[in-house]
């Protein structure tokens, strides 16, 4: 069968028009479903790079890269962030490769099928033209020779009537006439096969030649047309199909994080993050109470043994709830650092927001405000209090004796391989640096070998430092591992080992250390220290302000502050910050030398009030005095 337009369709323009016309809408449609499409895809991939951000922690914590489930849903959100950057890729790809080339192949369809129709019209109109030219020398034909018959008739009855001089001249005259018409029908016979030929013609070329030229240029054109519609749908699907092998081995990774996650490794992990070292106490002797009811014994003798029996009953250590606030107790926070003694242009030397060195406040006067205040000014004390312990936790003991004996062989091992980390950097520094110096001493023109001598001897006093730092760390690791190896030694001794421990020096030495200071009370391996006394004081009166401590709500802004001086916060509560920076303050100085301020709603920490000039608002003015009278 012909599938040519131009024989087949060759009286079907009008419907030509109307079916091309609504194939470039259906191509315009095409264009926006895609585009719909991307959007979607894009859309997609941010609510999926949301979540994933959302889910991913914001801070690395050493708790989540220790566990394998942790480690596992960690890599589940990163290819999850990799399917969003695929699906954005694909959506880049759909808009780019296929959007924008539909966008601009249908402008040009458009304006090639104006130009087909423009000349199918014109063709067209010259086949009427020619028509209606044929036409008008048909009628006039007709006319003629109607004229030129009835011009005869008249002239053949006045021949047939002729008798005198003057019909006859009127039979001339008719003949006259009779033949002139009969002229003018001639020439518009010959004018009129004139026309029938040339339109003839004109429509022959018309059907045969124009038709079927432009008809072929339109039908091209819708073919193009499809094609470049099936190359869109090929493109799409090409498209997505680019990123499935991604994607596939996205989904892979999620699996085997999946299949790695290890519960008897992470239960072991457990033991090895939080296990002491300590051994277990052994069992309790009998404390022979019926004595003390002979009336031999007098009332303080009895006194006494009840006394002594509350030591040994304190001797439990493992057992001994250590809470927030008593930490506190051990020893004081360490005081704010002064401030520079030659201030900078921007600072005020002789600012009122310049005291000498704060002062101290006892701890314990701060719990009696603690315990005597409103609610309020409670929260206020206690983040004061975490404050301080915060603040304290630069000072802790080199050595690490304050922690249990397992974590402190940790901490120390940790450290020797950081340092030992540190030494192969330094190293390789130095190397490098001999290596620069020879290189200038055979070839001055390319530097001064004497101008690395201060960094070389800078390398060298800091590798020097860092081997003192390893033989130390060294040193109380085998400290910790000997310990570690006598516990050890006393705990597979038996149940029997460990009742009789209950005579042997070692409760002595208990015995001895209950007998010290509060502050010097300390567990048998030497780690914990903790104030039994203080304990059984503020036990039962912090334990409801827990929460409060743990969940604290955002203090509001009182005021605002201006640094005098940089100051740089390296231990744990507080903030660095600039010279001339501008912050808001949230809560006042109570004495001890530190105000609490905020950057930009996120950042929070405490400033040595010396160092700031505060601006306090006036309605936090009367809120401060009300909290300080409470």
């Amino acid at each position: 069968m012909s599938c040519n337009w131009g024989t087949e369709l060759w009286d079907q323009f009008d419907n030509l028009e109307k079916h091309t016309s609504w194939g470039i809408d259906f191509l315009e449609r095409y264009s926006k479903f895609v585009k719909e499409r991307a959007d979607i895809e894009l859309s997609y991939a941010k609510q999926i790079r949301s979540l994933s951000k959302k889910y991913h922690p914001k801070r690395s914590r050493e708790d989540e890269s220790r566990y394998t489930w942790c480690l596992a849903f960690a890599a589940t959100l990163r290819q999850l962030n990799e399917l969003a950057v695929q699906r954005e890729e694909l959506a880049e790809n759909l808009n780019t490769q296929i959007v924008c080339e539909l966008t601009r192949y249908t402008q040009e369809v458009k304006t090639e099928r104006k130009t087909h129709f423009q000349d199918g019209r014109r063709a067209q109109q010259h086949i009427e033209s020619s028509w209606k030219q044929l036409e008008s020398s048909k009628r006039r034909f007709e006319r003629d020779c109607k004229e030129a018959e009835r011009a005869q008739q008249i002239s053949d009855r006045i021949d047939l009537d002729n008798k005198t001089d003057g019909e006859k001249r009127c039979s001339l005259k008719a003949r006259q006439t009779a033949q002139q018409k009969k002229q003018a029908a001639e020439e518009s016979r010959k004018e009129y096969v004139t026309s029938l030929n040339q339109f003839n013609q004109d429509q022959h070329q018309h059907y045969h030649t124009l038709v079927p030229v432009i008809y072929q240029r339109i039908q091209d054109m819708e073919e193009r047309r499809i094609e470049r519609i099936c190359e869109a749908m090929r493109s799409s699907a090409e498209a997505e199909r680019k990123v499935l092998p991604v994607v596939s081995r996205c989904l892979d990774v999620m699996m085997d994080a999946a299949e790695s996650i290890q519960p008897r490794m992470d239960t072991q992990q457990v033991v090895e993050v939080y296990k002491s070292g300590f051994d277990p106490p052994g069992d309790v002797e009998f404390e022979d109470y019926s004595a003390t009811m002979r009336r031999s014994i007098s009332e303080s003798s009895y006194l006494d043994n009840r006394t002594e029996g509350r030591r040994h009953s304190r001797k439990l250590w493992p057992f001994i709830r250590k809470n927030k606030l008593l930490t506190l107790l051990s020893s004081p926070r360490q005081p704010p650092p002064p401030p520079p003694t030659s201030p900078s242009p921007g600072g005020m030397a002789n600012s009122p927001q310049s005291p000498p060195p704060a002062s101290r406040e006892p701890i314990t006067q701060r719990l009696n405000d603690l315990m005597t205040s409103g609610s309020r000014t409670r929260k206020q004390c206690l983040r004061s209090l975490k404050r301080g312990l915060s603040l304290k936790l630069g000072s802790s003991p080199a050595d690490c004796s304050h922690l249990p004996p397992e974590q402190r062989r940790k901490k120390l091992q940790t450290r020797i391989n950081n340092i030992n980390q540190e030494i192969q950097r330094e190293k390789e520094q130095r190397d490098a640096l001999l290596k620069m110096r020879e290189v200038y001493e055979r070839s001055p023109q390319m530097g001064d070998a004497g101008s690395l001598e201060p960094r070389l001897e800078e390398v060298k006093q800091s590798l020097q430092r860092l081997d003192d730092e390893l033989r130390r760390n060294q040193a109380w690791l085998l400290e910790a591992d000997s310990r570690l190896s006598d516990h050890g030694g006393r705990r597979q001794s038996g149940g029997c080992g460990l009742n009789s421990q209950a005579t042997t020096p070692g409760s002595s030495s208990l015995k001895q250390l209950d007998n010290r200071s509060p502050a010097s009370r300390e567990s048998p391996d030497g780690s914990y220290t903790e104030d039994h006394s203080a304990e059984l004081q503020f036990k039962s009166r912090s334990s409801e302000f827990d929460d409060d401590f743990d969940d604290e709500e955002p203090l509001p802004s009182i005021g605002t502050c201006k640094s005098l001086y940089p100051f740089q916060g390296q231990n744990e509560g507080t903030l660095s910050m600039v010279e001339g920076e501008l912050l808001s303050v949230v809560e006042e100085d109570k004495g001890d030398g530190w105000t609490r301020v905020r950057r930009n709603l996120e950042e929070e920490g405490y400033v040595p009030t010396s160092y700031i000039k505060v601006f306090l608002d006036s309605s936090a003015k009367g809120f401060v005095q009300s909290s300080r009278l409470v």
